[in-house]
């Protein structure tokens, strides 16, 4: 390399960065060139002092000389507990110049789930939805970008970023293909790990390139710097010396040159024993006893900056450390002078950055690691007090307030709780977690010890059901937790052992806390809360007596509370389940309806009973042919999570339930939509969870129904779709969905034997609805050929269930059945019977199927197009060929 200095202007650590330069010119042309451009992401990684942030610098430069508009932002060592931080940053210049009633016009819908994120908006009443913040987040910035093209954003030692910024930073990173942004990132090696690393390869991953790796300076690059820094008379022992002792690092030369002038040190090789001296004064304890030289105060001064992190102002130090408002600013203009405080970049700056700021994040990492531990939890005290006292919240005090000593100090367990409430109120439970966690520390006072510890295992649920198990057992069999606290405890905890997958532990849990109590309100809700786990209880068999017992209570239930609803609910579900008279089930089923709607407090966004209750509810109608309800239910909780922003796992199990009422329907189209939906969601929640096999086996069994099974086997080798399956019920059912497929692709005796596993899973649960699982169907036209007297035995059960249940979709599919295993005019006449009853069935695609049989058995070229008609309507692309080959042989 040759001693060529950077483009005037531009900082002196941007030698040697002439390939990153080119980069980030090339992708400033691309997005400047057209409105319609896709985005552009580079990432920059290197260690401390290689010269990210003068990168950025340089990028911003080149940006604005371009016309862009730019947002930046910075992790903080000290701020990654603060969540939201660096978002917040990024976003405050498009913020700051927006109205109130101008950015909730620019957000829309988002305003209500992304503003208190943001800090734009008061939150919400209920505990927001960390997916559904995140997803407001990405939609507020594409807003905001359409608004400002060309938009850059830059963000600075993302290795620091808090957790909430990295999942949103991670989000709309795979969503830049159809946006015009630039993003640049710079970050350390290493540094994070858990979920915050995970989200750093998600956005290294979109980047569709390598990351950028900065490397040291070489000799030759040292030597040009030293020379335009002190003279062209540096010699050229003296610049080796250089480049030796700072290892090639740029900030740690410029420093190290600042020093050199400052000393009036002659750049020669006589000099050059001197610079490791020098060098060593600039960081780690050279640097702290460089500030002790400069007195008490101004060491004070710094601690208090270092403490502070962000938004430093002579007056705040002033505050922090009882200084004298003079006193603190001649502190201020000394450590400035010695170059370890600075002002902002008025370029990059932020309405709250403070008077100051450290003149790189080394020298505050260094100050902070310097203060005694005492004295740096007592100054975080101090810190906490005066932002409460600002009035700015608990939430905001609470980064300090987890750095303070535990003392048994219960109003700082209270001002705890309540930042844990505020964090969870704009959607960041990992930041309630913390807070959480550390008043436990304190530690509480018995009296309050297990709400803590209840507290703890809700903020929990969702994102570590293992760790919330621990935390509500603890808190359950402790003093004081009682009255509806208790017994929501139970009913979260057993919430929790049913995510992981310890279903017949939640059970038992329940069972015994209904138990300990008289007969009454509490005791009616677990006993109801039992009944719903062990009716999504997938294994080979089933409570002895329980359905008895459920159909015994239900029967005293009038629907007067929600405890009854409840029951009620169950009641339906357990009878379609079971395959009992269609008629009934929706009879039970009305009966915990409100004027045909769903009970307050019984709501899709409740959460006294969970959305397993509302989805057995809507299920039951689906299959007892009361599609208009079941669509109306599940078209609800889509409409209600979207409202809300749960953009997590309730709006993959909403969008997998309406996909499963409009497959029963027959809209094949939509339903195949909103499944894939389902299951990009489910997957952004977590593989292996009852919600990801329902949109999976969904999809799959609709992919089937439409023809499209080379698809449907994809879908089911990529999602992992075969044994084990999990141990609760899916809709529909999983080895019924996975039998079919198996047949579907020519492994014919693989099918069969899964049939059979769901046959034999079936009798050791008591009997079973031939709609929710048609293995019976299925299974008898397999074995029409291979064992045509099994066969027969099996389309007459199928008959004898499907009339037991007496829908006109059971009866008809039964009669499809027996009309495949005959030939001849009975042949016709069960086809043409199936056809009578499919046809006042809501079920369309089944009617479709129908008809083509009826047609191609009695050679009707009226009836296979007629079929035709209906399979196109319905999307069913496989029938509709079906029905066209006939067609064709008969016009042949």
């Amino acid at each position: 390399m040759t001693e060529v200095p950077p483009a005037a202007g531009a900082s002196a650590s941007l030698w040697e960065r002439e390939e990153e330069v080119a980069a980030v010119v090339e992708a400033l042309d691309a997005l400047c060139a057209d409105r319609s451009s896709s985005g552009g992401l580079l990432v920059f990684r290197g260690e401390a002092g290689l010269g990210k942030t003068a990168l950025l610098a340089e990028t911003r430069r080149l940006a604005e000389e371009r016309g862009c508009t730019v947002w930046s932002a910075r992790g903080g060592e000290t701020l990654r507990s603060v969540p939201f931080n660096v978002v917040r940053q990024l976003l405050q210049p498009a913020l700051v110049s927006l109205l109130p009633e101008e950015a909730r016009e620019y957000l829309g819908d988002w305003y209500d789930i992304a503003g208190p994120a943001l800090g734009i908006a008061d939150p919400g009443g209920r505990q927001a939805d960390p997916q559904g913040v995140c997803d407001g987040l990405v939609a507020a910035v594409r807003r905001l970008a359409k608004r400002d093209w060309p938009l850059v954003l830059l963000i600075d030692d993302a290795h620091w970023a808090d957790q909430e910024t990295l999942h949103w930073l991670a989000a709309f990173a795979e969503r830049l293909h159809d946006l015009s942004v630039l993003v640049v990132v710079a970050r350390r090696p290493g540094e994070v790990t858990g979920e915050s690393a995970r989200h750093l390869d998600a956005v290294a991953a979109a980047a569709g390139r390598p990351e950028t790796t900065l490397s040291a300076l070489t000799p030759d690059a040292t030597a040009g710097l030293t020379r335009a820094t002190v003279g062209r008379h540096a010699d050229a022992p003296f610049c080796r010396e250089v480049w030796a002792v700072t290892g090639g690092n740029p900030y740690e030369t410029v420093e190290l040159l600042a020093k050199v002038q400052d000393s009036e040190i002659e750049p020669t090789e006589s000099s050059a024993g001197q610079l490791r001296a020098l060098n060593r004064s600039a960081r780690g304890g050279g640097l702290v006893t460089r500030l002790e030289g400069l007195g008490i105060d101004a060491t004070r001064f710094a601690w208090a900056a270092a403490i502070l992190g962000t938004g430093i102002s002579v007056g705040l130090v002033a505050r922090l450390t009882t200084m004298r408002p003079e006193q603190a600013l001649r502190c201020a203009e000394l450590l400035c002078t010695a170059r370890i405080l600075t002002a902002p970049d008025p370029a990059g700056a932020q309405a709250d950055d403070g008077d100051l700021e450290f003149v790189h994040p080394l020298i505050a990492t260094a100050v902070y690691n310097s203060i005694p531990d005492a004295l740096r939890t007592a100054m975080h005290g101090i810190a906490a007090q005066i932002v409460t006292d600002s009035g700015r919240g608990a939430a905001a005090a609470s980064r300090h307030l987890l750095q303070v000593h535990p003392d048994d100090d219960a109003e700082l367990v209270d001002q705890l709780r309540e930042a844990a409430r505020e964090h969870l109120a704009v959607g960041a439970p990992d930041a309630a977690r913390r807070c959480l966690e550390r008043a436990l520390k304190e530690p509480p006072r018995p009296e309050v010890h297990a709400r803590v510890l209840y507290e703890l295992g809700c903020a929990t649920l969702l994102t570590a059901p293992a760790r919330t198990i621990d935390h509500l057992q603890t808190a359950l069999a402790m003093p004081g937790l009682d009255g509806p606290a208790r017994v929501d405890a139970v009913f979260r905890l057993s919430q929790a052992l049913l995510h992981n997958d310890q279903l017949d532990q939640a059970v038992r849990t329940v069972e015994a806390e209904a138990a300990r109590h008289e007969e009454g309100p509490a005791r009616l809700r677990l006993r109801a809360v039992q009944y719903m786990w062990e009716g999504i209880y997938a294994g080979e068999s089933s409570t002895p007596g329980r359905s008895e017992r459920l159909a015994e209570l239900a029967r005293t239930c009038t629907g007067r509370d929600n405890s009854e609803r409840a029951l009620l609910i169950l009641r339906g579900f357990d009878a379609m389940t079971h395959g009992e008279n269609a008629e009934e089930v929706v009879e039970v089923c009305d009966r915990a309806l409100v004027n045909g709607r769903l009970a307050p407090g019984l709501g899709w966004t409740d959460t006294e009973w969970g959305i397993e209750l509302l989805m057995m509810l809507g299920s039951s109608y689906a299959y007892a042919d009361r599609l208009d309800r079941a669509e109306n239910l599940f078209a609800e909780a889509l409409r209600t999570y979207t409202t809300a922003g749960w953009s997590g796992g309730h709006l993959a199990l909403a969008n997998a339930f309406l996909g499963l009422a409009f497959r029963r329907q027959g809209r094949l189209k939509d339903a195949e939509t909103v499944l894939r939906e389902s299951l990009r969601l489910a997957e952004r929640v977590g593989r292996g969870l009852p919600l990801y096999w329902s949109a999976t086996c969904g999809l799959v069994d609709t992919l089937l129904a439409r023809g499209h099974v080379r698809e449907a086997w994809s879908i089911a080798e990529h999602y992992g779709f075969t044994p084990p399956y999990p141990s609760t019920i899916v809709l529909p059912d999983t080895r019924s969905v996975r039998g079919r497929l198996l047949l579907a692709v020519g492994r014919t005796e693989e099918g069969v034997n899964e049939l059979e596993a769901a046959e034999k899973a079936a009798a050791a649960r008591g009997g079973h609805n031939p709609v929710l699982a048609p293995w019976t169907v299925d299974l008898a036209r397999a074995l029409a050929t291979q064992d045509p007297t099994r066969a027969a035995r099996l389309a007459a059960d199928a008959r004898r269930q499907a009339e037991r249940f007496g829908t006109d979709t059971a009866i008809g599919e039964a009669l499809r059945c027996a009309a495949h295993l005959e030939t001849g005019q009975r042949k016709v006449r069960l086809a043409a019977q199936a056809v009578t009853y499919l046809e006042a069935s809501p079920c369309q695609y089944e009617h479709a199927a129908a008809r083509i049989e009826y047609g191609l058995a009695a050679r009707s070229t009226t009836e296979l197009n007629r079929g035709l008609t209906l399979a196109r309507s319905c999307g069913a692309d496989g029938l509709a060929r079906q029905a066209r080959e006939g067609l064709a042989e008969l016009e042949a």
